[in-house]
């Protein structure tokens, strides 16, 4: 089932997303979360944008957020999306189906792109990616550093072909 992350996810979201800062340079976090951290974070995303998870049986198998691009006015149709699934059911269609709602809901939203950020290598990612239509638009060499070793990260982007709607005063 996949709903609206809520504040009785919090703990399931950070196992989830500290495997990741412990284990790969999916995110360039070097320290684990906490539940508060994790809290308003979630927070200040849900109060404004889609937050979703992927339940099974009451355990939180994978998220999806998106989240502002960056914060000047021109960019407010343009969204970073993000997505982590449970280690132990990678590959199993998980972040397709999140990844669906989650575009979806951004379309309805009125936005107009979406951006990915990848860490690589990430085969993985760059397949879901590229699976939902997201094409590379580009690639900073070495601009993190973890584990010993500096990583590039790349970028997707898709268009969601909504105009946006655009008032403009006379």
């Amino acid at each position: 089932m996949i709903r609206t992350a809520e504040k009785r996810d919090i703990d399931q979201i950070c196992d989830i997303y500290n495997y990741y800062v412990q284990h790969s340079i999916a995110t360039f976090d070097e320290k684990e979360m906490s539940g508060p951290e994790m809290e308003e974070y979630l927070s200040g995303i849900m109060n404004n944008y889609p937050w979703l998870v992927y339940e099974s049986v009451g355990e939180v198998l994978g998220y999806a957020y998106v989240s502002p691009w960056k914060s000047r006015s021109a960019y407010k149709y343009s969204l970073e999306s993000t997505i982590y699934i449970h280690p132990d059911y990678i590959r199993k269609g998980i972040g397709t189906r999140l990844y669906s709602v989650l575009i979806s809901r951004a379309k309805e939203l009125g936005f107009h792109a979406l951006i990915g950020g990848i860490s690589l290598p990430n085969p993985a990612s760059v397949a879901l990616h590229e699976k939902m239509g997201f094409q590379k638009i580009g690639q900073f060499c070495e601009v993190g550093f973890k584990f010993d070793k500096w990583v590039d990260v790349g970028y997707w982007e898709l268009l969601l072909k909504e105009k946006p709607q655009i008032h403009i005063r006379k």
